[in-house]
């Protein structure tokens, strides 16, 4: 690719994410020097597969159909196998541990899943309320929602059940059938709750609706983070003074509660920044969303921006104490060389599909 491509890629995008990733690696350096290291690797991988990937005809692949089933059928393959040979972790078997090396298979599902849809709903645009097109995009999503719900990782669930509500919503909506899924979302909902959920996820539930309900127990994590993020004070406490993620108090400060962890250290002011990088960096995949050609690159730019959101809501939701604990990461800043690679994967075809919309 000559250098006169690269210029046109989307920089601010791309200056965006560093920011993010930048966050996370101050973070990190100064409560985890372990995992700061590995993320920095992770990070140098991140901007290789982005920049090399730009120079593949991403486009051109992922409009194979044997590609993108064959893609779906090996993440289906390989969740199948973390349940049967899988290392548990935090109370779910949802990872291959090959030495010092993690891989969660859900974080690659999620590639397959908004390939499927973006392929499906563009070809179906007009019609996608179509008791048919609704039940066969279904399946598309439940096949893995269950699998990763046995494990059981419930907020990875949710990620999928709420893409693919997602790309239905930006095909249109149908009000009979909106109401009969509002209907049919609350029976599942009981009989989860009777039926599916664990013990500690119930209690999680309940610690989310009653804030005092058990602090040193299943509400101390958000105890923790809330006590994190209402001491930091406008500037913070500075590089290595946060108490809270120093000592131990806040549990998971590399990955579900970073958000809370980089806060006390840098302040509301430090906050304000992440969050609106993040903001920045939703609003130019969406415009690139917008402005692409077809509706495949479309729904494909469209449907990344949406897993980012939904992780986003749920993870500072987490850990304001503003929504349940369910383990989802913060993009970007939250250790995770799963997540790193499979967001860069995304972000390598989105900045193929700018390319080829300029």
């Amino acid at each position: 690719m000559s250098l006169y491509l690269y210029k046109k890629l989307d920089w601010p995008l791309i200056f965006g994410i560093v920011i993010l990733i930048g966050a996370g690696l101050l973070s990190l350096a100064s409560t985890s020097p372990y995992f700061f290291w590995r993320q920095l690797v992770w990070g140098g991988l991140f901007l290789a597969i982005l920049f090399l990937g730009v120079m593949f005809d991403w486009r051109w692949l992922v409009n194979q159909g044997w590609f993108r089933h064959g893609f779906y059928w090996l993440g289906i393959a390989f969740l199948i196998a973390v349940l049967l040979q899988g290392a548990t972790v935090r109370g779910a078997k949802s990872w291959f541990i090959i030495g010092d090396f993690q891989f969660g298979p859900s974080e690659l599902m999620k590639v397959a899943v908004v390939l499927m849809l973006a392929s499906f709903f563009a070809r179906r645009y007009i019609a996608a309320w179509a008791g048919r097109n609704i039940f066969v995009s279904s399946i598309y999503v439940f096949i893995p929602t269950v699998l990763i719900a046995i494990q059981p990782d419930f907020g990875s669930a949710i990620i999928f059940i709420v893409l693919w509500l997602s790309f239905l919503f930006m095909s249109g909506a149908n009000k009979k059938k909106l109401v009969a899924g509002i209907v049919i979302a609350i029976v599942g909902c009981v009989l989860i709750w009777n039926f599916y959920l664990q013990s500690y996820q119930k209690e999680r539930l309940i610690g989310f609706l009653f804030p005092n309900f058990d602090p040193l127990g299943v509400n101390y994590n958000v105890v923790q983070s809330k006590i994190a993020i209402g001491s930091a004070g406008l500037w913070g406490k500075g590089f290595g003074a946060g108490s809270q993620a120093r000592l131990g108090f806040l549990p998971e400060a590399h990955n579900d509660f970073i958000f809370a962890a980089f806060t006390e250290e840098w302040g509301i002011i430090g906050a304000v920044i992440v969050i609106s990088t993040f903001f920045l960096v939703i609003y130019r995949l969406s415009n690139i969303g917008i402005r692409a050609r077809d509706n495949y690159s479309k729904f494909i730019v469209l449907g990344t921006v949406f897993i980012l959101a939904i992780h986003f809501i749920l993870n500072l939701g987490a850990n304001l104490g503003l929504l349940p604990v369910t383990g989802i990461t913060l993009p970007f800043l939250s250790y995770g060389g799963s997540s790193l690679l499979t967001l860069a994967i995304l972000m390598s075809i989105i900045q193929r599909i700018k390319l080829e919309s300029s």
